[in-house]
C-alpha cells in the first residue's frame, strides 16, 4: 500500500509539474513588456524544430547541419581554412552581407510605424546605388572625400522617392503598396537600360566594377597573416539602428509618426499633422534604403547586375517582422538571417545537405515570424477567456 501510495504521490507531481511549466511559459509570452523578445523568440524556436524535421526527413542530423551552419557563417571555427582566411574572415564577410539588410530593415519598420507598407525597398536601392555608381564610382576622388560621397547620395536618392511614395499617399490616397511596385518595375528597366547602354562590363555583363577608393568595403587588407574585407558601413549600420530607436522613443516627431501609424482619425484629431508625418515617415524609410543600396552596390558587391533587383529589400521584411520593428530587435533578426544564408554553401558541402535547406530554414522562420501577430492574438484571446472563467467563478 505504501508503494502504491508514492507512486500515485510521483505520479500527481508529474502531472502538477506540467500544467506548472506550460502556465509559466503562457505567463511569459503573455507578459506585454516582454513580449518584443519572446515572441520572437518563439516564432525561431518554431521553426527550428520544423527545420529539424525537414533534415530528419532527408536522413541527416539536425544538430550536426545546424553546426556546420556556424562553422559556415564565421561563428564557430572550421577544421581547416584556405590560405589567408581564417575564422576572423569568415566573421567579417558575414557582418558585410548583414549590413545593408540592417539598413534595409530598418527602413521597412520605420514606413510600419507610421502604418506603412515601404515594399519598394529593393527599387530604392537600386537607384542609390547606380547613382553613386555613376557620380563617385568611376570617379578619381580622394578616398576619404569618395566614401562619405557615396553614403551622401544614397541617402538623397533614397529620401526623394521616398519622399515621392510619401506625397502620392498623402495628396492622392495611392495605396503605397502599388505606388512602391511600380516603382520597382521603373528602376529595374531604366537603370538596367542605362548600364546595358553606357557602363556595360562585356566579360561580367553587369556594370564596370567601381574603383576601391569609393568602395564602402576595405579588400583584401593584410592583418596577422590574414586578408580580410572590413565593412565600414557596419558601424554606421548599428549607430543608426542605436539612433532610430531613440528618435521614436524619446522624440516628440517619433511619437506623431507611431501616432498616426496607431490610428490616423485620432492622430488628426489631436492636432497632429497627419500629411506631414506620413511623408517624413517614408523620406527616413527612403534614405535608409538608400544606405542599404551604396552599402549593397559600392560595398559587399562592386557592381551591378542590369534588369534585377535584389532580393534584400524582400528579405528586409520579414526580417523587420522577425524583429517585431524594434531596431535593436532588427539587429539581431538580420544577424541571424545573414548566418543562415552565409552558412548554408558550408553546410551543404560539409553535411550533404542541399544547400536550398537553407532556404527551407530561411523560409520556415520568416513564415513563423510573420505569425508574430497572430501568435500575440490567440495569447490575448486565451488570456481574455481566462479572466471570464475567473469572473464567472467569482
Amino acid at each position: 500500500m505504501k508503494k502504491d501510495k508514492s507512486k500515485s504521490n510521483s505520479n500527481d507531481g508529474n502531472q502538477m509539474s506540467a500544467p506548472k511549466s506550460k502556465a509559466a511559459s503562457f505567463h511569459l509570452l503573455s507578459n506585454e513588456k516582454w513580449q518584443p523578445i519572446t515572441i520572437p523568440l518563439f516564432s525561431i524556436l518554431l521553426s527550428l524544430i520544423a527545420a529539424s524535421i525537414v533534415i530528419l526527413l532527408i536522413g541527416k542530423n539536425p544538430l550536426g547541419a545546424f553546426y556546420n551552419l556556424l562553422q559556415g557563417a564565421g561563428i564557430l571555427p572550421k577544421p581547416s581554412y584556405a590560405g589567408y582566411k581564417g575564422i576572423l574572415t569568415d566573421f567579417l564577410s558575414l557582418l558585410n552581407a548583414m549590413t545593408p539588410l540592417l539598413f534595409a530593415s530598418l527602413a521597412v519598420a520605420v514606413a510600419y510605424k507610421a502604418g506603412l507598407f515601404n515594399i519598394g525597398v529593393s527599387g530604392m536601392m537600386l537607384a542609390a546605388g547606380f547613382s553613386a555608381t555613376v557620380i563617385i564610382g568611376y570617379s578619381r576622388l580622394n578616398s576619404f572625400l569618395a566614401k562619405p560621397f557615396v553614403l551622401l547620395i544614397g541617402i538623397i536618392v533614397g529620401a526623394i522617392m521616398g519622399a515621392f511614395v510619401g506625397w502620392l499617399k498623402y495628396k492622392f490616397n495611392i495605396n503605397e503598396v502599388v505606388s512602391t511596385i511600380m516603382l520597382n518595375n521603373i528602376a529595374q528597366y531604366v537603370f538596367g537600360f542605362f548600364i546595358n547602354m553606357y557602363f556595360i562590363d562585356p566579360v561580367s555583363r553587369q556594370s564596370r566594377y567601381i574603383l576601391d577608393n569609393s568602395r564602402l568595403t576595405l579588400v583584401n587588407v593584410e592583418y596577422g597573416g590574414l586578408k580580410m574585407d572590413i565593412p565600414l558601413g557596419f558601424i554606421l549600420a548599428i549607430a543608426v539602428a542605436v539612433f532610430i530607436k531613440f528618435f521614436m522613443d524619446k522624440t516628440v516627431l517619433g511619437y506623431e509618426i507611431q501616432t498616426v501609424g496607431a490610428n490616423r482619425n485620432a492622430a488628426k484629431y489631436a492636432g497632429i499633422n497627419v500629411g506631414k508625418n506620413i511623408v517624413l515617415a517614408m523620406v527616413i524609410s527612403g534614405a535608409l534604403a538608400g544606405l542599404a543600396g551604396v552599402t549593397f552596390y559600392l560595398g559587399y558587391f562592386s557592381s551591378i547586375q542590369p534588369k534585377v533587383l535584389s532580393s534584400v529589400g524582400y528579405d528586409a521584411i520579414a526580417v523587420s517582422l522577425l524583429g517585431n520593428s524594434n531596431p535593436v530587435g532588427i539587429i539581431f533578426s538580420s544577424l541571424l538571417i545573414s548566418i543562415i544564408s552565409k552558412g548554408s554553401t558550408y553546410m551543404s558541402s560539409i553535411a550533404g545537405i542541399d544547400q536550398d535547406i537553407a532556404s527551407v530554414i530561411t523560409g520556415t522562420i520568416l513564415l513563423f515570424s510573420a505569425c508574430g501577430e497572430y501568435i500575440k492574438y490567440k495569447i490575448k484571446r486565451s488570456k481574455d477567456k481566462q479572466l471570464e472563467r475567473k469572473g464567472e467563478e467569482a
